[in-house]
C-alpha cells in the first residue's frame, strides 16, 4: 500500500459513506404526507440533506416541525434497514484506511443513534474511532464546530487532516475547519456545486477516493 496522503480523514455519513438518500427522501415524505397532507419536490428535499433534521422542519413549516420530526424518526427508524444500501468499494476505502494507520472518523448532522444504526447496518463501524453527531454540538455544518470536535477526540490537529463529503456545506466546514477536502459525487449534492466551492479534489468513484486519501 503507497503511504496515506493525509494522517487524518473525517467523513459525512448521509451521501458519503451511506446511500441513504432514498430514505431521507422517502421519510421526509411520510411526513408531509401524514401531518401536512401533500408531498414535497424530492429536489427541494436533497438540498436539506446535511443540515439538522429539525432545522430543514422549522424552515419548511414552523408550526408542524415538532410533530413532522417525530413522524420522520419513526418512520425512518422503521424503513432504515430495508432502504439502506451501502456505495460499492466505500467500506474497503475505511478498512484500507484503517489498516494504514490513518485515524478514521465521521462528523454527520444525523442524530447519533440512527448514525450509529447506519453505521452497523453497513459494517462501516469497525473502521471508525469517532462519531460525532448532532447531539455534540450546538452549532452544525457549514459551520466547523463537528469536524473540529472530531479531531479533537482523536488527538488529531487540523494540519495533514481531511474531511470527505458529499455536499456544498461539507466542503464549506472542511475549509472553515482548516482542513482539506474531498468531495464526492454520488450521493445528494450537485457536481457543479461542489466544484464551485473548490474542494481539494472531487471524485467520481470509490476507486478514485481511494487514489485521493492514499496516494
Amino acid at each position: 500500500m503507497t503511504s496515506p496522503r493525509w494522517s487524518t480523514a473525517v467523513f459525512d455519513l448521509d451521501g458519503t459513506l451511506a446511500d441513504t438518500i432514498h430514505l431521507i427522501v422517502e421519510s421526509y415524505q411520510y411526513a408531509f404526507r401524514t401531518i401536512l397532507g401533500h408531498e414535497e419536490d424530492p429536489t427541494v428535499i436533497r438540498s436539506w440533506i446535511g443540515r439538522p433534521l429539525i432545522n430543514a422542519f422549522r424552515d419548511h413549516s414552523p408550526e408542524h416541525a415538532d410533530e413532522l420530526y417525530e413522524t420522520y424518526l419513526k418512520w425512518n427508524a422503521d424503513n432504515t434497514e430495508r432502504l439502506i444500501r451501502g456505495y460499492d468499494g466505500v467500506r474497503e476505502v475505511l478498512g484500507d484506511l484503517h489498516a494504514g494507520g490513518v485515524h478514521v472518523g465521521v462528523a454527520t448532522s444525523k442524530r447519533r443513534e440512527s448514525a450509529q444504526q447506519a453505521m452497523d447496518i453497513l459494517g462501516l463501524s469497525e473502521h471508525v474511532e469517532v462519531l460525532v453527531a448532532m447531539e455534540d454540538t450546538e452549532r452544525h455544518k457549514p459551520d466547523p464546530t463537528p469536524l473540529l470536535l472530531a479531531l479533537e477526540r482523536m488527538g488529531c490537529g487540523t494540519n495533514h487532516a481531511v474531511y470527505v463529503g458529499d455536499a456544498v456545506v461539507d466542503v464549506l466546514a472542511g475549509k472553515a475547519a482548516g482542513m482539506d477536502t474531498v468531495a464526492v459525487t454520488w450521493g445528494a449534492g450537485r457536481e457543479e456545486a461542489l466544484h464551485e466551492v473548490r474542494p481539494t479534489a472531487v471524485v467520481n468513484t470509490a476507486a478514485e477516493l481511494r487514489a485521493a486519501l492514499l496516494g
